[in-house]
């Protein structure tokens, strides 16, 4: 993999009321998108749906998001950014019942993804990567994404233990050779 290509750090995150964290103003996943684009050099680009989740309950949002998966829906996003420009894209979000949230797809589903190196990262609370990272990959149709090689950070650590979450990112990203 080349490490030198100019990279892109997209994410989606949710703010307001969270499962463990309670509320938040700066999403868990927005948190390591950050570190990533610091320590990389990155540009970011944040995922935003048009209807976005309800912030003030919790339970909300998540019965909205169960309705998504369930539906396969396509929630219409806000921007765009021309992934085809980058060689690198990190690819945030937490992790919904072992699905990214199906803005993401949505996303995804814009852009031609042949030849890029794509590079899953997630937060979650006890489930880990979840399988994800492979339905990332099966997605970005063309890419060669790193399957079994993302990061997982719980968002209580992305939200409350900053710097072991920095430390976590700083070390995956030198095993990957991606520190700037």
């Amino acid at each position: 993999m080349n490490t030198d290509g100019k990279k892109l750090v997209v994410f989606f995150s949710h703010t307001g009321e969270n499962y463990n964290v309670g509320y938040i103003e700066k999403g868990n996943t927005n948190i390591l998108a950050d570190m990533i684009a610091e320590a990389t050099g990155a540009d970011t680009f944040e995922i935003v749906p048009e209807k976005g989740y309800p912030k003030d309950s919790y339970n909300d949002c998540i019965e909205i998001a169960k309705e998504e998966l369930q539906s396969d829906a396509r929630p219409a996003v806000k921007g765009d950014v021309n992934v085809e420009d980058y060689d690198i894209i990190f690819i945030g979000y937490p992790n919904w019942w072992g699905n990214p949230p199906m803005c993401v797809y949505t996303f995804i589903e814009k852009h031609d993804w042949n030849g890029k190196t794509v590079i899953p990262f997630i937060t979650h609370e006890g489930s880990g990567m979840g399988g994800t990272d492979r339905k990332i990959a099966a997605a970005c149709k063309g890419a060669n994404t790193l399957t079994g090689k993302g990061l997982a950070v719980q968002g209580k650590v992305a939200q409350e233990n900053q710097a072991s979450a920095q430390k976590s990112v700083e070390r995956w990203l030198e095993g990957l050779g991606m520190k700037k």
